[in-house]
């Protein structure tokens, strides 16, 4: 399994079909570290879209209701050999990263508000992805070109993906259940 990526370094690798496997242990491991927290816990982002090339960094968003409950979330996920990203600058999320000696991510967690317009919008994305191969494809494109121009810079990398994802986030709509 082609699983880790070292930092401030930008990689695209085929899909593997062991990303859902290592997504369901993971599940398991943060449900029981959890527990009652954690109301869902959702593979998401790149790696959760079979055929989809992707970093190769397992993605995991927790729905938590109310979100204050993510210091909650702290030690457990500490004990888990996450560390807490704290300057990881997406609002309204907690994020957890997860690797080898500090010098790779393999996972992060996304603590966010179960049923918010991250929660909804993130996953409404990566159900659109799976279902319509061309907006895959359009989806990849543009990951490509991002990595291409931002081989060692993970900000940049997001921020070159970032308008075609609010495009397809906006284009979704009160439809996908968020006014």
């Amino acid at each position: 399994m082609v699983l880790g990526l070292k930092h401030n370094t930008n990689v695209l690798v085929d899909y593997d079909p062991q990303w859902p496997v290592e997504f369901a242990a993971e599940h398991q491991r943060i449900s029981v570290a959890l527990g009652g927290l954690a109301k869902e816990i959702e593979h998401y982002g790149s790696t959760s879209v079979p055929g989809m090339r992707a970093k190769p960094i397992l993605d995991i968003i927790i729905g938590l209701a109310p979100l204050s409950d993510w210091q909650a979330c702290y030690d457990p996920l500490l004990a888990l050999g996450y560390d807490y990203a704290a300057h990881a600058g997406v609002p309204g999320h907690h994020i957890f990263g997860r690797g080898r000696d500090h010098t790779e991510r393999t996972h992060l967690v996304h603590l966010v508000q179960l049923g918010g317009y991250s929660w909804v919008s993130n996953l409404a994305l990566r159900d659109a992805l799976r279902s319509d191969q061309n907006l895959r494809e359009s989806y990849i494109a543009i990951k490509e070109n991002a990595v291409a121009s931002a081989p060692d810079s993970r900000a940049r990398y997001n921020e070159l993906k970032s308008a075609f994802i609010d495009r397809v986030k906006t284009g979704l709509g009160p439809g996908f259940g968020y006014p």
